[in-house]
């Protein structure tokens, strides 16, 4: 074991990247044993419809918690921004653009407020994560009078062309999207300033201090990133799915946390992979998918995602321990 993770390729490539590819690939082979058709391309479309928002979900809250925090408020924050602005388009008359850039500026906001209570209010991110995600749900149930709000079909010539950042004529335009974005925010973390900041936040927060950086600042911008990358989350989850409904969304904050810690974030900071998170958000979509596929309810795969969560987490503690 030890002289493949010595390879040169597996070095370059990771070796816990090349795990998760093989049990994605595992898992795909196994649903198709299992669901005949699987191999068909509606179930590739559905599960691609999953990658998009919880893809987005999941690069946001990676750079939180390569900063030793965390953001709870991330799923109900996208459908905050996925209901103010559908709101504001379907019974204010706002264009579609000015829908999409106030979805985003939501999130955006959100963002600054996550992070400016956190970094220099010093309050804990769990504390300020779950306020922020009842808040999310009282502004949006009062905006929309608790009402859902359904944007507009690919069938209307006016208003239904954003529908073309998910998919143009079957082809997957908002892959394309998602992993562009991906390789933005891998440059932006492996390869800037922001990024070796965040990361050193999260490796030792007291040296950085000590050594005259502003980490409040630093620390602030990584919920920042976080909050705009959910208003475009909000942007595909629409996309896909079309009606959104006040008081939800709390059930995608463990899947966008268990794809970016199952990818090698670490829960405590300090280690983070965009590319890591990519492959867990395609193994988390696969999940749900397969196990729909196979007849059983929605909740099963809450409950197997859960235990990913405890089982990943788990293993980043003992390796950490292993390494001290």
């Amino acid at each position: 074991m030890e002289s493949i993770k010595r390879n040169a390729f597996v070095k370059k490539v990771g070796f816990n990247r090349i795990i998760l590819l093989l049990i994605l690939i595992l898992m795909y082979i196994a649903f198709s044993i299992l669901v005949p058709g699987f191999f068909g391309t509606a179930r590739i479309m559905s599960v691609m419809n999953y990658v998009y928002f919880l893809g987005f979900l999941s690069l946001g809250v990676t750079f939180v918690i390569a900063t030793g925090g965390i953001d709870f408020s991330i799923g109900p924050v996208m459908f905050c921004c996925g209901l103010i602005s559908g709101y504001t388009m379907m019974n204010k008359g706002a264009p579609v653009i000015v829908a999409l850039l106030i979805s985003i500026l939501i999130g955006f906001l959100f963002g600054v407020f996550n992070g400016y209570l956190v970094s220099y209010w010093t309050i804990p991110p769990f504390i300020v994560s779950m306020a922020s995600m009842n808040i999310a749900k009282g502004i949006a149930a009062v905006y929309t009078k608790t009402q859902s709000v359904s944007w507009p079909l690919s069938t209307d010539p006016e208003k239904g062309w954003f529908r073309n950042l998910v998919s143009y004529k079957g082809f997957p335009v908002g892959l394309v999207i998602f992993l562009a974005a991906a390789a933005i925010c891998a440059i932006i973390l492996n390869n800037t300033k922001i990024g070796r900041y965040i990361l050193c936040l999260g490796s030792n927060r007291e040296a950085v201090r000590l050594s005259g950086v502003d980490t409040k600042k630093w620390e602030m911008l990584a919920y920042v990133i976080c909050g705009t990358l959910v208003g475009i989350a909000a942007i595909f989850f629409v996309g896909a799915y079309t009606t959104v409904q006040p008081g939800y969304g709390d059930q995608y904050n463990n899947e966008a946390i268990a794809g970016c810690v199952m990818g090698g974030t670490s829960m405590v900071g300090g280690l983070a992979s965009i590319g890591g998170t990519v492959i867990g958000v395609l193994i988390i979509s696969l999940l749900q998918e397969g196990i729909l596929a196979l007849g059983f309810a929605k909740d099963i795969q809450l409950i197997v995602t859960g235990i990913i969560v405890i089982v990943v987490v788990y293993a980043d503690v003992m390796s950490r321990r292993r390494k001290n």
